[in-house]
């Protein structure tokens, strides 16, 4: 090997080569960016499009959310009932689904 092409080896490389190779990572990066980015909407789609279906009754649900709330303040203690008939349908269901799991 020749004195020119050992100092050629031990000299770190030029700011062109170190440019280039800074830009090249910066592509590869933005095309990993777009590629997880549309993995990523893919995978959101279903409970973006349960959101959406959701919102579009929004008026609807914060009436019944109102005339809900008005409904307590009168009469407390049916709230309470209600809460208690929730949670026992709840259980219900899950106590359900395990026994129909079981048997699957």
């Amino acid at each position: 090997m020749t004195s020119a092409a050992k100092r050629q080896q031990d000299q770190p490389p030029s700011r062109a080569e170190r440019k280039a190779k800074l830009l090249a990572t910066i592509e590869q990066q933005r095309i990993d960016i777009l590629v997880e980015s549309s993995r990523w909407r893919e995978a959101s789609r279903p409970l973006d499009d349960g959101w959406h279906s959701l919102m579009r009754f929004r008026g609807v649900m914060l009436a019944a959310g109102g005339l809900a709330v008005l409904q307590s303040a009168r009469h407390p203690t049916s709230l309470v009932r209600a809460g208690k008939r929730i949670a026992a349908g709840a259980l219900l269901l899950n106590r359900a689904r395990r026994l129909f799991n079981q048997f699957r």
